[in-house]
């Protein structure tokens, strides 16, 4: 099995999701559930209870190639995203708060 990188997605979602135990990935097209679960597994060591993956399609961008006379559509890069639950008493520390932040403040 193939090693694959997995980076935590840091969005709004993502952080409500947190607190259900289940984590928002991005993963490459072209992995598996199971090499995912394998990347979540040793990258962070915890242990993974069920996963969804989604494949996102690229939006669509217009551009120009010229004075408006020959406008052109294209579309941006296809994402996957991996939606992870932990098992029970297992975390992530994805949103947690620098310490050089919180000395900053006091």
């Amino acid at each position: 099995m193939k090693l694959i990188s997995v980076t935590p997605r840091a969005t709004e979602k993502a952080y409500a999701l947190g607190a259900n135990n289940v984590y928002v990935f991005n993963v490459p097209l072209t992995a598996n559930k199971q090499e995912i679960v394998h990347a979540v597994e040793t990258q962070f060591e915890v242990k993974v209870v069920r996963i969804k993956t989604l494949v996102q399609s690229g939006k669509a961008v217009r551009f120009s190639r010229g004075k408006n006379k020959y406008p052109g559509t294209t579309t941006r890069k296809d994402s996957k995203k991996a939606y992870v639950t932990l098992a029970a008493g297992n975390s992530i520390q994805v949103f947690a708060e620098p310490v050089a932040a919180e000395e900053e403040k006091k």
